[in-house]
């Protein structure tokens, strides 16, 4: 990534108010980037928005990106030259509870965001969606972005219809002399600090550590990429400096998962943020009938490594140090923004594999 690439772009970012998002705010502004966003207003007390005083230096709308009006006014107002679209409804569970939203907010809603690029002047739009996209058959080995969509719940199934819906955006609409830089993102189970969303795994395990209570599991043994937040945002930026460059070669869709020794299962993380956290771990399973969770799910990035460059920088030990040290600075009512920010310096400092200089066919 050039950092000084960011420096007065106009990017926009939907779901800015979220976790991913709100990690992905901090880390533009930090670059120099004039950043706008639009979402729901935050759904949790605390949360990143307020804890990094994003009001203040951010052009923020709070909006559904289930109303094209209201999506068409923000583009119409901040042009945004980059485009990063994160809104949506993120939780497996709550897809069970309330399917027609999961299914609005996660297409229609992206149908809207694509719709206002298209009269809006925007140069690059990377659409994040997530790993549960694919048809999951549980296979050991990872996902490539060639593999068949799919989806067992109705998040994973909005998520394929999602990309779907950017694949035929991007040759309806984005090719030819309309070209602009037009990809999509798939990611992990991603960890950090700052997430209070229910249903999560790191906020579960945080509350319960908290407490001195043992830590509730419905899976122990199912397996996730795990990575650090910062991870699957470091290629975001990167995919959006080679869709400006090249908006050609790069537009398709990108996998950006951690290393195979990443991957591993729910009990492990557990385990290891309380040794971290210096307790003594304890897990609780969750009797009862509970929806249909994957038990197996990897991702391949060989074709990010490949053609981006980009390669994971932190292995899980580092991430789960990471979120341990991000929460343990918050009790100590540490100002958020500055341990994020340090966390994010040393992420990019961190070494890592030499880019590639082959293009993507």
């Amino acid at each position: 990534m050039t950092p000084s690439f960011w420096k007065h772009k106009r990017v926009l970012v939907t779901g800015h108010t979220g976790f991913k998002g709100g990690w992905l705010v901090a880390w533009l502004r930090h670059l120099g980037a004039e950043v706008a966003g639009l979402a729901l207003p935050p759904a949790t007390t605390p949360n990143l928005f307020d804890l990094t005083e994003s009001a203040q230096d951010v052009v923020s709308v709070f909006g559904d990106i289930r109303d094209l009006a209201a999506v068409k006014a923000v583009f119409d107002q901040f042009q945004p030259e980059i485009v990063f679209h994160m809104a949506a409804q993120a939780i497996v569970r709550a897809s069970y509870e309330d399917p027609v939203g999961t299914y609005a907010t996660n297409v229609m809603g992206t149908v809207h965001v694509f719709e206002a690029v298209r009269t809006a002047g925007v140069r690059v739009l990377v659409n994040i969606t997530s790993d549960k996209c694919y048809d999951n058959k549980e296979w050991v080995w990872g996902y490539r972005e060639s593999d068949p969509l799919g989806g067992k719940d109705p998040y994973s199934s909005s998520k394929g219809c999602a990309e779907l819906v950017t694949a035929a955006y991007r040759a309806s609409f984005f090719c030819g002399a309309n070209r602009i830089g037009f990809a999509s993102a798939r990611a992990g189970n991603v960890i950090g600090g700052g997430d209070w969303a229910p249903d999560r795994l790191v906020p579960d395990i945080i509350a319960a550590i908290r407490n001195g209570q043992p830590v509730p599991v419905r899976n122990p043994d199912a397996v996730r990429p795990w990575q650090h937040v910062l991870e699957p945002l470091s290629g975001y930026l990167l995919l959006a400096e080679h869709l400006w460059r090249d908006p050609v070669a790069y537009s398709s869709e990108w996998n950006f998962g951690p290393d195979p020794d990443s991957v591993r299962s729910v009990r492990w993380l557990v385990d290891r943020m309380a040794v971290l956290w210096g307790v003594q771990p304890q897990q609780m399973p969750q009797p009862g009938q509970h929806p249909h969770e994957a038990r197996l799910l990897a991702l391949d990035s060989a074709k990010a490594r490949a053609h981006l460059g980009w390669s994971p920088r932190w292995g899980l030990e580092r991430a789960a140090a990471a979120v341990v040290e991000w929460y343990k600075a918050f009790d100590r009512g540490a100002a958020v923004r500055p341990v994020m920010i340090d966390q994010i310096d040393s992420f990019m400092n961190t070494k890592r594999d030499e880019p590639a200089t082959s293009r993507p066919e």
